[in-house]
């Protein structure tokens, strides 16, 4: 299949969120078996700066870098919005948009929610359908969800470059993870200074949004 990530080349991703959602950004330098520990973020929900206005499939291959291949015979089942899509050409992302990814899934509902598949039409009353017209591009935050296989994939990836979470979202996460970060945890930069590791879990960022980097190490 080859590699599906052709270097994930979102130049928006980095940049600080507005002046009315305050951001902080926290880089940790781990060790690599650490990194899918962090999968269930991916799967709550992270989010991802990008040129808004586009169609599902031009955000996949020409934002995110995915082969067409891969995402044609990778991700099976799309939802936007909670609506499951078929037409990945002609689904529009808009800024606040919620995307789930996932390869196919298992049984008669795998079956029923897969793009495009043969049972499609017994959903056709929930599948996602265009409104309004697309608009100018622009800049805009979406929320990404990945799921099962594209986890191991592709999540790493994103983790490398870094994702927006909400800040409770990490810092219960930090405090569920506090044995591993003590010995798989090398260094913790937040905005930019260095931290001791053992201060970490005080950090108060509730009310923050959270630009998360991981370094392996």
């Amino acid at each position: 299949m080859g590699r599906p990530l052709r270097g994930l080349p979102i130049l928006l991703w980095g940049k600080k969120l507005s002046t009315e959602s305050p951001g902080t950004e926290l880089h940790l330098y781990l060790e690599e078996s650490l990194v899918p520990s962090f999968f269930q973020l991916l799967q709550k929900g992270f989010g991802v700066k990008i040129q808004t206005g586009c169609s599902v499939k031009s955000f996949l291959c020409d934002q995110l870098g995915l082969s067409p291949e891969y995402v044609e015979k990778r991700i099976q089942t799309l939802f936007l919005n909670g609506k499951p899509v078929d037409d990945k050409d002609s689904a529009t992302i808009r800024d606040g948009s919620t995307l789930a990814l996932s390869a196919a899934m298992p049984g008669l509902v795998g079956a029923v929610l897969r793009s495009g598949g043969f049972f499609a039409s017994m959903r056709s009353t929930i599948s996602y359908r265009e409104e309004t017209e697309a608009g100018r591009p622009q800049e805009g935050m979406i929320s990404l969800k990945l799921f099962n296989i594209l986890l191991r994939e592709i999540g790493p990836a994103f983790l490398e470059k870094g994702i927006w979470v909400h800040g409770k979202d990490l810092q219960d996460f930090i405090h569920g993870k506090l044995d591993d970060f003590s010995t798989g945890c090398k260094k913790a930069l937040l905005d930019g200074k260095e931290m001791e590791l053992k201060r970490l879990p005080e950090v108060k960022w509730a009310d923050k949004e959270v630009f998360l980097l991981l370094k392996a190490v």
